[in-house]
C-alpha cells in the first residue's frame, strides 16, 4: 500500500483544513490508519487513529477540534481540522497499521507528509 497525503497549507488561527491520505491497493479497507505530525525539532506524535471498522481515537489536545474519517470506496482517510492553532503547525503524515482497542501499532508504511502552517 502506497500512501499520498495532501491538503496542507497556510491558514490563520481559528481556521480549518481537511487533509487527505489516499492509498493504492485493494486491501486498504483492512488497515487501521493513523495521522501523525512532526513539528520542527520535535518528535513525531500520533494525532488521530481510525480502525478498519471506523473506531476513532484522538490525542487529547485535538479532541473536539479534529475528526478522522475514512471512505473505503475512495481508498482515502481524511483528517478534518477545525479551530486550528499555531501549536498545530507541523508536517502531517499518514500511516497504515493495526489497532487494538485504543492502541495503534504503526507500520513502516508512511506517506510523504503535508505541511500545515497556522499563523497567529
Amino acid at each position: 500500500v502506497q500512501l499520498q497525503a495532501s491538503g496542507g497549507g497556510l491558514v490563520q488561527a481559528g481556521g480549518s483544513l481537511r487533509l487527505s491520505c489516499e492509498a493504492s491497493g485493494s486491501t486498504f479497507s483492512t488497515y487501521a490508519v493513523g495521522w501523525y505530525r512532526q513539528a520542527p525539532g520535535e518528535q513525531r506524535e500520533l494525532v488521530a487513529t481510525i480502525s478498519s471498522d471506523s473506531s476513532t481515537d484522538y490525542k487529547d489536545s485535538v479532541k473536539g477540534r479534529f475528526a478522522i474519517s475514512r471512505d473505503n470506496a475512495k481508498n482515502t482517510v481524511y483528517l478534518h481540522m477545525n479551530s486550528l492553532q499555531p501549536d498545530d503547525t507541523a508536517v502531517y503524515y499518514c500511516n497504515t497499521g493495526q489497532k487494538r482497542g485504543i492502541y495503534y501499532y504503526p507500520s513502516k508504511n508512511w506517506g510523504q507528509g503535508t505541511q500545515v502552517t497556522v499563523s497567529s
